[in-house]
């Protein structure tokens, strides 16, 4: 038998997915064709079995239903109780989302996914509702028909000629875990209906004779069950994909978005189309220059219908062109379109022209892509309703008049000075034609160089043609001359009204393009996560002319946002309610806030900075009840990701550096361990060896032997004591807990004191003091007698004996220098630049190597830094070395 060998790439997505899903509730739905068939009867009968195994079940919200067999049922399970939300003279009950999510219960019951909810609720839609419910962890039970499902919302509009408004996006019926479908004879149904137990005896007659007919009822059973089996087939790819026996790929599906009103029957017939031949499936948009002038319920339904190709899970493109259809097959031949799917447009018909239509002209510029026409019912109503709403502004017509007649004017008295000098008329011509030029290029609607078209034709034929001032033409040459400049007049019109319009849209696609790219460079030059933020807001507010605000990290923790101000607001003020939904917007890693379904109220739109379920930082966008345009918002979401990687990147180093420093401090503990271990041991084993001897042996040693052993045992001690000293204030300073308890001191008595304590090999050296003067610093005592004693012993250690050791002050300006000078065998300038690292020593045959851990110098450093002072090495002259630091100078007069 063949092994199976699963696929790696599927393995990957599949552990991907695991552990996005990891904490995530489950989502059963109860699925049905109609209304009345047992969907919520089943639900609770499910809730029950589940409470019998000792599972905790709670009923969220249970659609008060006319059906006493069905609200039976409820009896016995714990019922939340409903949120109330006033409504005009009316109260409404809807589901309390905050007390589920406080409440927690392992599995909660939620009727009729695609209910919409009372204006005030969080979520416009019940199935965002259960979205947060699943993000918490709660695993949901629902119900839900088959015509409420999306994409088979103009199928069964057009089979019961019922439109349904409440709908729900196919990737929450598809994304289910688990579907169980309720089903029953629509013979049975309809009996059921008769019996008054679906609704009330007044309604029954009613649904009888609309929805409730057989073969309504045939048509949405076959189409559930289709339904159904699209789903089983759906989640037996999944286990095919993982084998890696992955179906036919290369389908591309491209459909057009429009502000059309039927613009949402062509998405949802392509969606049918990408999920039946399981291919890649765009939303494609050409913005051109008239976009601008889109009135509210066009720049709304667009939205909307961009939102429903999202929903299905199209990737949504942003083309800026004036050719519509030039944009669409440019598109779809460098994306390897292999279908595009159209609304039926109409073709313009004269008698004597007939206009191609969009989908001829998109069939001659790609003759390999497959076209489909879905049906437009709107079209010609629509496009007369375009034509209505095109608003003239009075102000900027009569500007563009009076325009136009100064140039007829310039150009009128320009050809009278050529004909007074007696050139050809097509000199004359000219003269007009570039009036046309230049009317076109200064004026903002196309008309007017229209007008000048005609009228220059007139004024020539007026003024300069034979017999004058008058309209008529003798010559036959004339009349030829006169038409060929009306043609090239309105040609050269319509061209240069073209060309700019394409200026026009090359300067915003190069704006829009260059904010962008500026944001990529200005992003990895970010300092810290505030700056990437700050500068993130203010490219955005840059692209949008709009007030911006940026939250870093959790808006609850840190409530202050930075703001970019448009510059036509300055407003700082911020609601209470407007950090509530930034909050939400953190916590739940979606988009809230204005021009949403959640939170719509609000009066920013409070995008999520993030990285896959990672979210760094909150963008909220003040719209003031406007929309961002299409192409904007693909811009806008791409600056939002650039912001996401920056921010990662810039938590990536801090971690790094984090890393680094926890790597430095185990590498200075190794060391300490490491040296302690070694140089302990021999202080240790002479002071034991020592006073084993002396307790061994007592009365066979003598007296000066015994004291001998004593200044040994002594001496070992005092080293011991010091270097614990020394590693105490060591430990002190890389923890940074080391605090300097400054008081003024005399120097010479900080030098007195810490004679007292240095090495009892000094007796070996000649050691001596000269104080200048009376030389006050205010430090902490007991760490500068620390650096001196340091000091002094370093300099018997590497000198040999006899050598003069001599510590000398003196005072430089507003400090005071202390110098440690010997006159030993000195220090090379190799080793200058070492000697006070941690840990380092000097191989040198003088010193007592065997008691070096290269502490004492770099203490000593430390110390002094710490005291604002400076500590460096120099060379004694003709020999030695000085070992040199300064203190602040206190004045005497403030120890008064």
């Amino acid at each position: 038998m063949e092994e199976v060998r699963m696929n790696p790439e599927a393995i990957l997505d599949r552990i991907v997915s695991d552990e996005e899903n990891v904490g995530k509730g489950k989502l059963k739905i109860f699925f049905g064709y109609a209304a009345g068939i047992g969907k919520t009867y089943a639900m609770l009968l499910a809730a029950h079995e589940e409470k019998k195994a000792g599972i905790d079940v709670v009923a969220g919200y249970i659609e008060p239903h006319a059906r006493p067999e069905t609200m039976k049922l409820v009896e016995g399970l714990e019922v939340l109780p409903p949120k109330v939300i006033p409504y005009q003279s009316i109260e409404l009950t809807e589901f309390d989302i905050d007390s589920a999510l406080k409440r927690k219960p392992n599995i909660i019951l939620v009727d009729e996914l695609a209910h919409t909810n009372a204006f005030g609720s969080r979520h416009l839609k019940r199935y965002e509702d259960i979205k947060e419910l699943l993000n918490a962890g709660i695993n949901v039970y629902t119900t839900v028909n088959v015509q409420h499902i999306e994409s088979l919302h103009d199928l069964i509009a057009q089979i019961t000629g019922v439109m349904v408004r409440e709908r729900i996006p196919d990737s929450v019926f598809d994304e289910a875990n688990q579907i169980e479908m309720i089903d029953i004879q629509p013979e049975e149904l309809i009996a059921r209906l008769e019996q008054g137990k679906i609704y009330k005896k007044d309604r029954v007659k009613k649904a009888l004779g609309n929805f409730f007919t057989e073969d309504n009822l045939i048509a949405l059973r076959e189409i559930a069950l289709r339904r159904m089996a699209d789903w089983v087939n759906q989640e037996q790819s999944k286990s095919i994909h993982q084998l890696g026996k992955e179906g036919a790929v290369g389908e591309h599906i491209l459909m057009c978005l429009s502000p059309s009103p039927s613009n949402d029957k062509v998405i949802r017939q392509a969606a049918r189309m990408a999920k039946a031949f399981h291919g890649k499936f765009t939303a494609f948009y050409v913005e051109t220059p008239e976009s601008s002038d889109m009135d509210k319920e066009d720049i709304q339904r667009l939205r909307e219908n961009t939102k429903l190709a999202a929903q299905f899970g199209a990737n949504t493109v942003t083309s800026y062109g004036s050719d519509i259809v030039e944009q669409i097959a440019e598109y779809a031949k460098l994306s390897k379109v292999t279908k595009v799917v159209l609304g039926r447009s109409y073709s313009k018909r004269s008698l004597f022209l007939v206009k191609e239509s969009f989908s001829e002209r998109l069939s001659k510029l790609c003759p390999s892509i497959e076209i489909f026409l879905i049906p437009d019912s709107y079209d010609q109503m629509y496009r007369k309703k375009k034509k209505k709403t095109t608003k003239v502004q009075p102000s900027i017509v009569s500007l563009d008049i009076v325009k136009t007649l100064l140039l007829l004017s310039v150009s009128s008295g320009i050809a009278i000075f050529f004909k007074y000098m007696d050139l050809q008329d097509s000199n004359i011509v000219m003269t007009y034609i570039l009036g046309v030029l230049v009317t076109a290029i200064i004026t903002k609607y196309k008309f007017t160089s229209y007008v000048y078209s005609f009228i220059s034709v007139f004024t020539y034929d007026f003024f300069f043609t034979d017999p004058k001032l008058t309209f008529k033409v003798y010559e036959g040459g004339y009349v030829i001359t006169i038409v060929i400049m009306l043609i090239m007049s309105l040609i050269s019109s319509t061209v240069t009204q073209k060309v700019k319009n394409e200026a026009k849209v090359s300067a915003k696609k190069a704006y829009r393009t260059e904010v962008l790219l500026e944001t990529s460079q200005k992003l990895q030059h970010g300092k810290n996560t505030e700056d990437i933020v700050w500068r993130t807001i203010r490219q955005i507010g840059k692209l949008l002319d709009k007030t911006i605000y940026g939250y870093v990290g959790d808006p609850e923790k840190n409530p202050k946002p930075i703001i970019y101000h448009s510059s036509s607001n300055i407003s700082t003020s911020i609601p209470k309610t407007e950090l509530a939904v930034a909050t939400w917007t953190y916590k739940n890693n979606k988009h809230a806030g204005a021009s949403t379904t959640t939170l719509p109220g609000a009066k920013c739109l409070y995008m999520a900075v993030r990285n896959g379920d990672r979210v760094f930082a909150v963008i909220g966008i003040e719209l003031n009840g406007e929309v961002i345009q299409a192409f904007e918002q693909g811009i806008l979401v791409a600056i939002l990701n650039e912001c996401a990687f920056a921010l990662e990147k810039e938590e990536l180093l801090l971690k790094e550096r984090e890393v680094a420093i926890q790597l430095k401090q185990e590498q200075l503990r190794a060391n300490l361990l490491r040296s302690i271990s070694h140089d302990l041991r021999t202080p240790l084993t002479s002071i034991s060896g020592n006073a084993s001897m002396l307790i061994e042996n007592s009365d066979l040693i003598s007296a000066d032997k015994k004291h001998e052993l004593y200044e040994y045992i002594y001496d070992d001690s005092m080293w011991l004591i010091n270097l614990v000293e020394n590693l105490l204030s060591v430990t002190r300073i890389e923890n940074g807990t080391m605090q300097l308890d400054l008081e003024p001191e005399l120097v010479e008595d900080l030098i007195i004191e810490a004679m007292k304590h240095i090495d009892r090999k000094s007796k070996e050296h000649r050691v001596s003091v000269d104080v200048e003067e009376v030389l006050v610093a205010r430090v902490d005592a007991k760490r500068i007698i620390q650096v001196i004693i340091n000091l002094i012993d370093n300099a018997i250690k590497y000198t040999p004996a006899g050598s003069h050791i001599e510590v000398v002050t003196c005072k430089e300006g507003e400090y005071i220098a202390i110098e440690i000078r010997d006159d030993g065998p000195g220090i090379d300038d190799e080793q200058k630049t070492k000697i006070f690292t941690m840990f380092y020593t000097v191989n040198d045959s003088v010193s007592d190597g065997r008691r070096g851990m290269g502490l004492g110098l770099a203490l000593c450093k430390s110390i002094v830094d710490a005291h604002g002072g400076k500590l460096e090495v120099l060379d004694n002259k003709p020999k030695g070395a000085i070992f040199r630091f300064t203190l602040k100078l206190e004045e005497v007069k403030e120890l008064q």
